[in-house]
């Protein structure tokens, strides 16, 4: 089979197109077809050496997480999924060397979930990390709930940062479909297009004198949770908008990996700030955000592509260095790679 593969960190350079023999699933693991597998931020900067450092933990890895296709042999002990079943992944290569880059991958049964009928391969490879990262940063406050499904989030205003990543694209989605109020801040008119067709009730310029204001005369009492992904940056603004037991929930370090955050502003409002990590976050919060999404997809609440506000790059297999480099570069929307033809 054809893999993308790399057995140091570095570059995109350090990935190469080998052959390699056909892998077979153990006990508790399938064996999935892949048709297209998702790239995302934390796929290049583990092959840069974000995760690992100087020293692999395998001879090779395959990298990206995320993907979907078709099940193609199952291991003993698995219940639930058959040859044959469509499938989305998500963390493939979590700690394992097994990602989606290749024609096929092994993965526990637990990270292969079946796509609803009529959901495209798409669509579930552009879950995984953005969506359940997203899953999870909306199940976070105090007096919120812990599952997402229609009506869950009703009475909330939900306040995404960088609408139009795809982290925030999926919390958008996920939040409007929970019944929430959703605002989310961009940094132009492009994006606020897309941020809208993504299901956002009102967008706001942070880059324009008073952002504040306007989330503040959509929300007179505050926003209830914050999808942060800059915390560094916007950490004054958000003090400025959060509605009492507000949660901020921190899911990436752009902008640097220090922020100030205003004592008595935050204090006045019992403000919770919570980091979240996927790989961290625990098998139960994992399932939970599986099992939700599915249910989300099943309601067609998750579409992927320009018009749903979330454009698709895309790349064939032997063309993974530029998919990485692309994502490194901050494309907009979501970067695709096809490995086979359905």
């Amino acid at each position: 089979m054809r893999s993308v593969v790399y057995s140091e960190p570095g570059d995109s350079s350090v990935l190469s197109l080998q052959e390699r023999p056909l892998p077979e699933p153990g006990p508790g693991e399938v064996r999935v077809r892949v048709v297209v597998s998702g790239v995302n931020p934390t796929d290049w900067k583990a092959r840069a050496g974000g995760t690992y450092g100087d020293t692999l933990p395998f001879p090779e890895i395959t990298p990206n997480q995320d993907g979907a296709g078709v099940v193609d042999a199952v291991g003993d002990g698995v219940d639930g999924l058959r040859v044959g079943d469509r499938v989305w992944l998500y963390m493939a290569a979590a700690e394992r060397p097994t990602g989606t880059a290749q024609e096929y991958t092994v993965v526990p049964a637990t990270r292969a979930v079946p796509l609803p009928e009529g959901t495209s391969f798409d669509v579930g490879a552009s879950l995984g990390v953005p969506a359940m990262t997203a899953h999870r940063a909306l199940t976070t406050h105090e007096h919120g709930p812990d599952r997402l499904a229609p009506g869950a989030l009703t009475g909330k205003t939900v306040l995404v940062s960088g609408g139009a990543g795809a982290v925030g694209h999926a919390a958008i989605q996920l939040a409007r479909w929970a019944g929430a109020t959703v605002i989310t801040t961009i940094s132009s008119d492009e994006k606020a297009t897309l941020a809208t067709a993504a299901g956002a009730h009102h967008t706001v310029n942070y880059r324009e004198d008073g952002a504040a204001d306007r989330i503040r005369a959509i929300a007179p009492e505050g926003v209830d949770i914050v999808v942060e992904v800059s915390v560094p940056q916007n950490a004054p603004l958000v003090a400025e908008v959060l509605a009492n037991h507000g949660v901020v929930s921190i899911y990436a370090n752009n902008g640097g990996d220090e922020a100030t955050l205003p004592v008595r502003p935050n204090m006045s409002v019992n403000a919770r700030y919570q980091f979240l990590l996927l790989y961290t976050v625990g098998d139960a919060a994992l399932s939970a955000a599986a099992e939700d999404i599915t249910a989300a997809l099943r309601d067609g609440a998750l579409p992927v592509g320009a018009d749903a506000g979330l454009p698709l790059t895309r790349f064939p297999l032997e063309q993974t260095a530029a998919a990485h480099d692309a994502v490194e570069g901050d494309t907009v929307g979501k970067v695709l790679v096809d490995v086979a033809s359905v």
